[in-house]
């Protein structure tokens, strides 16, 4: 039998027997000239077409968002301004956020040459504390209400974002989002979802009265082309930008400006209401706590693959989880396997199971003690070790926490802890011995779904969603965000019209599960919020983000390979069939352990994945799903140095749209 182990050599057929050779030919050969042709296909044609542009492109979740973004561009703003307004509107239109969520981004500055972390991600309010939840019942904090939320982060990252690195004021990149607010035609999957969540919706005074203008007939949500109006969150937007507008009359500059709408959001009359309308409703967050909070501009992480470096967010985010699986997968020869083979969706997904196995236990809020070994976690000896612990002939499914600390010199202080859950000290099961607790006990023996119903609610949870920014522009700044919170159904806050985050549940409760992720006040969650950029021959190479909560850093781990590897355009990347694996702790969904135990060795695949491939996944141990489309909602920039030219990818889940120039 072939030997599948990590090596960064070809093959030597003569090493293997005669009848190996025909096992050979047999499963890897043909499939792989088959996956070549799929490769093939997948090269000649999209269902979208790609965006092309010479000055700027700008790509994001919603076409009229999309259009706020192209409109800054033509009145001469560069693509953090157009980033801003992008970001807006999509939270203005409820795109799988809101203007009470959270956002993450990474911005290259041409001027310095520098990538740059923004950190505005909300904190645990006062009182969020273990005891609190746990008094309630809960092993997580819950999905919904007053009680899910941190404070808001998206309105202070905009304006910083746009005060620091942006050139037009913030009435101008808020003047798309303001116009929506006012009234604008809803598309059909915002009112359809407002719609199926009205029960919840009804739950919460400020929510029912802005989502539900039909109440008592059939359906209370607005129709599909509806004028949608939010007259409270146009007054929020009009009270920055005069909060704005009036520091410069007396003379600010833009920057003072921009941070003085900042301060009305967090420290004056809007935060008042805010405050008033979160704890009316049973929420914790207070004053003090908006007050406090601040954005961070940060070192973002970074590794190097294949002379490509690839920067991600710190481990208060899943985005190093991606660059783990990078390390581990420079250890194989990728291409050689062929596109989506057996061999490769099989080495995908055992790398991302090693690097999930991390990041539910080591990841955390970098800024609260203890300090998390992320730079262990991010040696290429660490990766070899991890990649060393990979089968080739089947899937694991007792793959645990490895151990980054020898890594950075450090003795681990969790070892006690992670022998308690079964695994030895270099991230093995412990077979011997050891006792494994009750919420642990999936990742030795995989739990089917007990019904149609619970496997359709955990694939939600799975992939719950947000939205992505990507703009760049010729003077060559480029910015992709991932923000999200405050989806539908949200709790709105009193009369601002801003719906609170949700976030509080990506907390655990129990240091067994993570003693770096425990709900604290003043604390951020780990969030599955992961914008992307990469940077080759010290110029922007790629520029990329996807929605789904802990399917992003996968999706977008291969959409990086199809280009890497596979040479696709940045549209077919988009478009191409990707894996999903199920062997993870969600961080999203359920208050009970149950709710977000990992499912080890299922995997989503894309419909059209071949019998024989899907045959060879079952004998690995493998339960397989299938979906239409499995590429994930990917948004992306490719920098094509050759023509000075921008490549735009959108992807063809959705209502994702770009316009480029």
């Amino acid at each position: 039998m072939l030997k599948f182990e990590p090596t960064a050599k070809p093959l030597v057929l003569s090493d293997f027997t005669m009848k190996a050779k025909t096992v050979f030919m047999r499963y890897l050969l043909l499939p792989l000239f088959c996956f070549l042709s799929i490769a093939a296909i997948y090269a000649q044609q999209t269902q979208k077409p790609p965006l092309h542009g010479k000055n700027w492109m700008a790509v994001t979740g919603k076409p009229l968002a999309a259009e706020a973004g192209a409109t800054i561009f033509q009145q001469g703003g560069n693509a953090v301004d157009a980033a801003c307004a992008m970001l807006a509107a999509t939270c203005t239109m409820w795109d799988v956020l809101s203007w009470g969520g959270e956002t993450q981004a990474l911005i290259y500055n041409p001027k310095t040459g520098k990538v740059i972390a923004i950190d505005a991600l909300g904190v645990a309010p006062t009182g969020a504390t273990p005891s609190f939840f746990k008094s309630k019942g809960m092993d997580f904090p819950p999905e919904y209400g007053p009680l899910a939320a941190v404070t808001p982060g998206t309105a202070g990252g905009l304006c910083t974002m746009l005060a620091e690195y942006g050139t037009m004021s913030l009435k101008q990149v808020l003047t798309p989002a303001m116009q929506m607010a006012d009234g604008y035609p809803i598309e059909a999957q915002t009112a359809n979802s407002i719609e199926r969540q009205k029960k919840r919706i009804k739950e919460w005074p400020y929510s029912k009265a802005v989502f539900l203008p039909h109440l008592g007939n059939d359906r209370e949500a607005p129709e599909a082309g509806e004028v949608f109006v939010q007259k409270d969150l146009l007054e929020t937007l009009s009270k920055m930008v005069e909060a704005e507008q009036d520091a410069l009359k007396k003379g600010k500059s833009r920057k003072e400006a921009i941070y003085a709408a900042y301060d009305r959001f967090y420290k004056g009359d809007i935060a008042k209401e805010f405050v008033r309308g979160c704890q009316e409703q049973g929420g914790l967050i207070t004053m003090e706590d908006l007050a406090k909070w601040k954005v961070i501009q940060e070192e973002p992480m970074k590794v190097n693959y294949k002379g490509i470096d690839v920067y991600k967010l710190a481990q208060w985010t899943q985005g190093p989880s991606m660059l783990q699986a990078l390390n581990i997968l420079e250890n194989f020869d990728l291409k050689s396997m062929g596109f989506n083979s057996t061999r490769y969706i099989h080495t995908i997904y055992q790398a991302m199971n090693l690097a999930f196995a991390d990041r539910d236990f080591y990841y955390g809020d970098p800024y609260f003690p203890p300090q998390e070994p992320i730079n262990g976690l991010l040696s290429k000896e660490y990766a070899r070790q991890r990649a060393a612990l990979i089968k080739y002939d089947r899937n694991n499914p007792n793959i645990g926490p490895g151990n980054p600390y020898p890594f950075e010199n450090k003795t681990n202080p969790y070892l006690d802890l992670l022998n308690k859950r079964g695994f030895t000290i270099d991230g093995k099961n412990n077979k011997s011995g050891g006792a494994t607790p009750a919420h642990d006990a999936t990742t030795k023996v995989a739990v089917p779904f007990a019904s149609k119903e619970e496997e359709e609610l955990y694939q939600d949870r799975l992939w719950r969603g947000t939205t992505s920014v990507e703009a760049a522009d010729k003077e060559g700044w480029v910015v992709s965000i991932t923000p999200s919170g405050g989806w539908i159904p949200a709790c709105i806050a009193g009369h601002t019209g801003i719906g609170m985050s949700q976030r509080m549940q990506s907390f655990v409760l129990d240091s067994a599960l993570n003693p770096f992720n425990v709900v604290e006040p003043g604390k951020r969650p780990r969030v599955t919020l992961t914008p992307s950029l990469a940077m080759k021959d010290g110029k922007p190479f790629l520029a990329f983000a996807v929605q789904g909560g802990d399917t992003q850093d996968q999706n977008l781990l291969q959409f990086f390979l199809d280009i890497v590897e596979f040479g696709m355009t940045v549209q077919e990347a988009t478009e191409a069939p990707n894996i999903n694996s199920d062997q993870l702790y969600l961080s999203l969904g359920g208050t009970k352990r149950e709710d977000r135990n990992p499912k080890p060795g299922y995997i989503t695949l894309n419909e059209n994945t071949p019998d024989y491939v899907r045959r060879e996944l079952k004998r690995m141990g493998y339960t397989l799903s299938f979906v239409d489309r499995s590429s994930g909602p990917i948004n992306a920039i490719y920098f094509d140095w050759k023509h000075d030219t921008l490549w735009g990818g959108s992807s063809n889940h959705g209502e994702d749209y770009g316009i480029g120039w």
